[in-house]
């Protein structure tokens, strides 16, 4: 039997940059990243995580760094990992690698997260048309429980989990993501905002060496030239994992992932202590350094288990996974509805986004009439449990989309009351966020260490 105590796969040290992490980290998924260790099938190991910022986000009052934060440097995640049996054969392209998330946490010391709202001109957001202008909450954990003095009047508990978890892509597979994004970028259409100003979102994010940290591989070299070229950024989630942003990957959890390339390279990150379905602010979950403890299981050509005579290729299998059993329990709820219309009164034919968006803004006109600015009710939805669904995709021509929040987080009753005649809803008057003004000015810094 494999030992009880994990194995340290991987350290991280908060007080250092990215760059000069030891094993090195990478923020672009690549094939010919180098694995930093081998795993057994099997064995328990831990890996501890930076911030997906690498530190570039601050414990303190101001939101400058949220507004001016370099996004060519993010995601940093640790690893590759390459599997093995206990034979010492490695997880191969065809197979499914079963990763069950044992145990996860805050790195000691370092018990504190942030949530922000990107500036319209440095990332923008779900929300970006109504809140061009950067923010930031800081949250401190006691235990499972995290509050803030930015959001005051809320606690709540923390699920645990990394926002960003995945498999390497083979080199095919590369090719197919960067031919089909590279497309959507080239034939997308402009949109503009309900204020008629350009929208500045990209369409997606295209390989792009500034910024690039490719593990072991020495930077500046030929294979590094041209890793660096094709390396696929982090943002989106893929066919093999990645930044998927699902809240139930936590303890106890089990996930079931392709493998593409031999011995798998399995890589996390951008850990997460609480996330609300959607996290709608972009930078919206309570973002943290942590650490994991996990353990693995190769099931031989378990693809073949996906396909069907008349399927996909298996170049386009995904992830699937078992919630665990522990998560925190809520028995009150305020669910919010939006649908198909959006804010300019035009109607749109079973489009779930815009229905989702219309129920975290009813959620937000609500909720700001307690004591709270917008920004910050903007920041908690995004960070707390809030459970987001599609209630209603089939009754032409309105999706209906719903946003339920846990109304024992607050400590005033939120939910709408009878009023006596001649009395007013007697509400707290809380502090308010950080806040940046949207000025046009929002830049992305450059790092020369890691700028090509």
């Amino acid at each position: 039997m494999p030992p009880s105590t994990p194995l340290q796969a991987s350290k991280v040290d908060v007080s250092k940059k990215a760059w000069e992490q030891s094993p090195p980290l990478h923020n672009r998924w690549h094939p010919d990243i180098p694995p930093v260790a081998t795993i057994r099938e099997g064995q328990l190991f831990r890996v501890e995580t930076i911030d997906w910022t690498g530190g570039q986000i601050k414990d303190d009052d101001s939101s400058d760094d949220i507004k001016h934060v370099d996004l060519n440097q993010v995601h940093y995640l640790s690893g590759p990992f390459r599997i093995e049996d206990a034979d010492a054969k490695a997880a191969m392209p065809g197979d499914i690698l079963v990763v069950e998330i044992v145990e996860l946490g805050p790195l000691p010391g370092d018990e504190w997260g942030f949530t922000g709202i990107f500036d319209r001109d440095n990332g923008g957001g779900f929300l970006t048309d109504h809140f061009p202008a950067a923010a930031k909450a800081i949250w401190n954990f006691d235990g499972m429980f995290a509050h803030s003095r930015h959001i005051p009047g809320v606690r709540f508990p923390g699920l645990i989990h990394p926002g960003l978890i995945g498999t390497a892509p083979s080199h095919e597979l590369l090719a197919i993501w960067n031919e089909r994004e590279k497309k959507l970028v080239e034939g997308g259409e402009k949109s503009t905002t309900l204020c008629g100003c350009l929208h500045t979102r990209p369409l997606a994010c295209l390989p792009e060496p500034k910024g690039a940290l490719l593990g072991g591989v020495p930077k500046g070299s030929p294979q590094w030239e041209k890793m660096a070229s094709e390396a696929a950024r982090t943002v989106p989630g893929r066919e093999n994992g990645g930044n998927c942003d699902i809240k139930n990957l936590s303890r106890g959890c089990k996930v079931y992932f392709p493998v593409f390339v031999e011995g798998a390279n399995l890589s996390m990150g951008d850990m997460h202590f609480s996330q609300g379905d959607g996290e709608v602010s972009f930078c919206g979950a309570i973002e943290m350094s942590g650490f994991l403890v996990l353990k693995t299981e190769i099931i031989r050509n378990g693809m073949e288990m996906y396909m069907t005579p008349m399927g996909p290729t298996k170049l386009h299998v995904n992830p699937i996974f078992e919630i665990g059993p522990c998560e925190p329990r809520f028995s009150e709820w305020l669910v919010f509805e939006g649908i198909s219309v959006d804010e300019s009164g035009k109607q749109h034919f079973l489009d779930a986004s815009v229905a989702y968006k219309r129920a975290v803004l009813n959620a937000i006109d609500y909720l700001s009439k307690f004591g709270y600015s917008k920004e910050q009710v903007y920041l908690l939805l995004s960070c707390a449990p809030a459970e987001g669904r599609i209630s209603g995709i089939v009754d032409v021509p309105n999706a209906v989309a719903t946003l339920a929040i846990p109304i024992r987080i607050f400590d005033q009753d939120v939910r709408p009351k009878k009023l006596m005649p001649g009395v007013s809803l007697r509400v707290q008057k809380y502090s308010d966020c950080c806040k940046s003004t949207y000025d046009g000015t929002a830049a992305k810094t450059e790092n020369p260490a890691l700028s090509s």
